[in-house]
């Protein structure tokens, strides 16, 4: 295994780099305890609390980005607001508790993508970027190979290859969308545990030639797909800037 060989002194600054900028998304599993069945049948309806953490962690943040990031985390508001009620309303790929969608979802997606982008841009996660992409890519295959064997998770092991087949060509997105799809995986496990939200048990609850685990494996597809509109509308805003970078890139 490639990441053994990184020096010990290094693999714990990657560590460390990874628990700073992805550890509010596992401790947000707790978090999603309070929003699940048990706590709000036994104790008191949450989600508007967590709404407003949420958003207050995404306004703390924001504060301290760079203006790339803070534009980043901004569309992908917007955007992971759009796609949620697309995705759950209106394809029914999956429903939250309250048949809704829970603003601290889309305010969650922004905080996300600009963890994850940070984590993936620095300098000693750079350095030993080809390790740990090896390391996150045999992760992704147990994963994705266990839940099709034990739990007949088909649609997520078919979503999951998609995402090999796109990043087979873009190297440079492969680190940033396979630290995505771990954390994806640990986030849908802790919110369908606790029941904050339910995949059904086909694709789409339509697809019965695709069942489905709840949650599927591969979900952190259609994350590629956000970063894809992010980039999109990051680049309409900025096409000067962009256009520049092309020429220069030509010449």
């Amino acid at each position: 295994m490639q990441v053994l060989k990184i020096p010990s002194k290094d693999l714990n600054n990657i560590i460390t780099v990874f628990l700073k900028e992805a550890g509010l998304f596992i401790a947000a599993i707790f978090l999603l305890f309070i929003d699940g069945v048990y706590f709000n049948k036994h104790i008191f309806e949450s989600q508007l609390m967590l709404n407003i953490l949420m958003i207050l962690a995404f306004l703390a943040m924001i504060y301290r980005a760079n203006p790339r990031v803070r534009e980043l985390m901004i569309i992908g508001v917007i955007l992971g607001f759009i796609g949620e009620h697309f995705f759950s309303k209106v394809l029914g790929m999956y429903t939250y508790r309250l048949e809704n969608v829970p603003l601290y979802v889309p305010f969650g997606h922004g905080v996300l993508y600009a963890r994850i982008f940070r984590f993936s841009k620095a300098s000693i996660v750079k350095k030993y970027h080809k390790e740990i992409e090896s390391f996150l890519m045999l992760i992704m295959i147990i994963v994705s190979t266990i839940y099709l064997l034990f739990l007949n998770d088909f649609f997520g092991f078919i979503m999951t290859i998609f995402v090999f087949l796109i990043l087979w060509k873009r190297p440079q997105d492969r680190l940033f969308f396979f630290s995505m799809y771990v954390l994806v995986v640990i986030l849908e496990i802790g919110g369908t545990a606790f029941g904050a939200w339910k995949w059904p048990d086909i694709a789409f609850d339509v697809f019965e030639f695709l069942p489905s685990n709840n949650p599927p494996s591969g979900i952190s597809l259609f994350y590629f797909l956000l970063d894809i509109g992010c980039f999109v509308f990051y680049i309409i805003i900025h096409k000067k800037a962009w256009s520049r970078l092309k020429g220069i890139r030509n010449r």
